[in-house]
């Protein structure tokens, strides 16, 4: 690192920094890669963690419109898993030593608490397993169709056994670009602030970007600030995980004519290392998104964490992913080895196994 960005370099490391700062490491990306993979070095080593879990999408029936998605379908067409079927679908995963259940699902309009209160209720009962469900527009739709508020509704299915909530359905936090790729997704403030009330009442949740669509780099840096603020005030996330956008069968790819570059996979993992520092310590790589070769490459730009075997995944699938969707711990083991890391087995809030 050249003596012109070391005055910057300890600037970020002592957690100052500006977005003047990311979009002036974004245009030096040799600078930020390296900036990126000692701040990893410096807060996680060399270990390279993976969670043993499975995912649950229980329903593709949604009253959405999001212009990502290839997964939601109509009442009449669409499924709902029966209890029967999710329960089947748990054991299978813990007779495989998951330690974490991932459950979300399309915006079923029939659907009120109690039905997703049982869903965990019927879990946890049955199984030791930590339950990680529900992003903050299925808690939204949960509340809108029950008649109550988020925080009510959160505080119920703590209630029930729920362990932490995914920090997806953030997309790009900013409403005018929300208004074109997904119009009746909850707003940014509504997000946030129910984000920050599953903290307050003591459920963690992770955070996420889909980039890679109609946004531009300074949009995704103020995405990253964004989290990195909420991070600051709560302490509530677990981690950070830049999710891909997939472009096939959904009508915001007929909209978007390029591909992700793995130089904007590379600059995002990086930024998100480097602006979420120290707040933030877990950036995860999705497989899923990326695939595996270059899930692995991200490990050198910033990311400490491959995610979770997951076992089924048709969200990704339906849009275009081809990475598969299961990866086992032994592939875990072999692709962290073969960068020259350690692996390790975490649980969902990251303490290692």
């Amino acid at each position: 690192m050249n003596e012109n960005f070391d005055g910057l370099y300890e600037q970020i490391r002592k957690g100052e920094i500006e977005r003047g700062d990311a979009v002036f490491l974004a245009a030096n990306p040799g600078y930020l890669f390296q900036l990126a993979d000692e701040l990893r070095k410096e807060q996680k080593g060399d270990i390279v963690t993976y969670v043993s879990n499975r995912n649950i999408n229980f329903t593709n029936v949604c009253v959405g419109n999001c212009k990502f998605c290839a997964f939601r379908e109509e009442k009449e067409k669409g499924y709902l898993l029966s209890m029967d079927a999710v329960l089947s679908k748990v054991e299978e995963a813990v007779n495989n030593d998951a330690t974490e259940i991932c459950i979300q699902g399309g915006l079923h309009p029939d659907l009120t608490l109690p039905d997703y209160c049982r869903i965990v209720e019927e879990i946890k009962s049955n199984f030791d397993v930590h339950i990680h469900a529900f992003s903050p527009m299925e808690i939204h739709h949960v509340a809108r169709n029950s008649g109550m508020s988020e925080e009510e509704v959160l505080k119920e299915l703590k209630k029930a056994g729920l362990g932490s909530v995914p920090g997806t359905a953030a997309e790009i936090l900013d409403d005018s670009i929300r208004r074109i790729i997904c119009p009746k997704k909850i707003k940014t403030a509504r997000w946030v602030e129910i984000i920050k009330t599953a903290h307050r009442l003591g459920i963690p949740t992770t955070s996420t970007i889909l980039y890679g669509h109609i946004e531009s780099l300074e949009d995704r840096i103020e995405h990253i600030f964004k989290i990195r603020e909420i991070q600051k005030e709560t302490g509530g996330f677990t981690e950070f995980v830049p999710l891909k956008f997939m472009r096939k069968n959904n009508e915001l790819g007929r909209m978007v004519s390029r591909e992700v570059s793995f130089l904007e996979n590379a600059t995002v993992h990086a930024l998100s290392r480097v602006i979420l520092h120290p707040y933030c310590v877990n950036v995860q790589a999705s497989w899923v998104k990326l695939g595996v070769a270059d899930a692995q490459r991200m490990l050198h730009f910033g990311v400490n964490d491959l995610g979770g075997t997951l076992m089924e995944e048709s969200i990704s699938r339906l849009s275009g992913s081809t990475a598969g969707e299961y990866m086992s711990p032994e592939d875990f083991k072999r692709v962290i080895k073969d960068a020259g890391r350690t692996p390790k087995r975490r649980d969902t809030l990251y303490k290692l196994l």
